[in-house]
């Protein structure tokens, strides 16, 4: 119904175009000496503006499905541009246009003293084009910095009694192997994580891609990745991050140096549990939170010579070592504990090695234990 009240009316505008035009013509053509010296009857002249009027309705009719079609792509293109954008930079983006367009206004007031034909118009349009443009950009680009030059001026007019705002949290974006590893969830469930929580739209492809795969593993890992994001949206909520029409995203076919990229562009940080991708992040100048460097953060401190109770649970790399490992994972290499294999003992520590693959314990039997 909608549609056809549209086409309806944009026909209606079509006839009013078809007069113009008839009108239009009448007047070149009178001015011409094709004008006939009797003129025409009003008859005639009726008939001819119904012509216009019926041809110009009719064009309007038909060009109303490839106009609908075209405004849908424009729509789309500019919501999809605007997605990239901040609230802070439309608002300022649009601060900047209007005193971009009245400081054209003022100035075009001068070409008024211009006496030469046409040229007033033509400096008038250059210059509402170029200044609107000027101070939408400079707005956009630099809005951040000025708004925050004006809050500190501000602050430091104050008593100072007010505690100083601290700025709004970065995007969090989740990469692939953080999403199947499960454990975000709980983290933001324990309210340390602050900011919004970006899903780009080529990660939720990847997942569903081994979600989809022939590899029962890799099955598995995928379809719990998915169920790990259907509760981050249900309990915190998630914005996905759609890159079409982003051609900056859209020409680089990796996803790790996608997630960089992306990163940079929205000013936000990445978590991740990639260990290369944590490296190369540094190298790019992005913020990477890693999982695992979380993990190991938060196991409990053992000092070397603290004892404590283990089960040796296989043989160590080197000669009668053996291997125990601590509720949080934590591998202890027990020196001479070969003969202690598949039993409890007391052990002795010696020394803690911090790598970044983690911490890794090395121990000895202790006094207690039975030979």
């Amino acid at each position: 119904m909608l549609k056809k009240l549209f086409r309806l009316a944009f026909t209606l505008i079509g006839c009013f175009a078809g007069y113009g035009a008839f009108a239009l013509a009448k007047f070149l053509f009178s001015k011409s000496r094709y004008w006939p010296e009797g003129g025409f009857t009003l008859w005639q002249q009726i008939g001819i503006a119904a012509v216009f009027v019926i041809i110009f309705g009719l064009l309007f009719f038909k060009l109303t499905p490839t106009l609908d079609r075209k405004s849908k792509k424009v729509a789309k293109s500019i919501e999809i541009d605007l997605q990239h954008f901040s609230t802070n930079e439309i608002v300022s983006g649009t601060v900047g246009l209007i005193t971009g367009l009245v400081l054209a206004y003022l100035i075009s007031k001068i070409y008024a003293l211009i006496n030469v034909p046409y040229l007033p118009i033509i400096l008038t349009i250059i210059t509402y084009l170029i200044l609107g443009y000027v101070g939408a950009v400079i707005a956009t680009r630099r809005g951040k910095e000025i708004f925050s030059s004006f809050a500190s001026g501000k602050k430091g007019q104050g008593s100072g009694k007010g505690k100083s705002k601290s700025g709004e949290a970065l995007p969090k974006i989740l990469d692939t192997s953080v999403i199947i590893d499960g454990r975000i969830s709980d983290i933001m469930r324990t309210g340390f994580m602050e900011g919004k929580i970006v899903i780009p739209d080529f990660v939720l492809v990847e997942l569903r891609h081994i979600a989809d795969s022939s590899d029962g593993l890799k099955r598995n890992r995928g379809r719990r990745g998915l169920d790990v994001l259907n509760r981050i949206q249900s309990e915190f909520g998630i914005e996905i991050y759609n890159t079409a029409g982003d051609k900056s995203l859209e020409e680089i076919p990796e996803v790790d140096v996608k997630l960089l990229k992306l990163a940079q562009k929205i000013n936000g940080g990445v978590i991740t549990n990639d260990f290369n991708l944590n490296k190369v992040a540094g190298i790019n100048g992005v913020k990477v939170l890693n999982i695992n460097e979380l993990a190991n953060t938060l196991k409990p401190v053992v000092l070397p010579g603290e004892d404590m109770e283990l089960f040796l649970v296989k043989e160590g790399k080197e000669h009668n070592q053996a291997v125990a490992y601590l509720d949080d994972g934590t591998m202890i290499v027990v020196e001479d504990g070969r003969r202690f294999i598949g039993k409890n003992i007391s052990a002795t520590v010696t020394s803690v090695l911090q790598t970044s693959a983690g911490r890794m314990i090395f121990a000895k039997p202790g006094k207690k234990t039975n030979v």
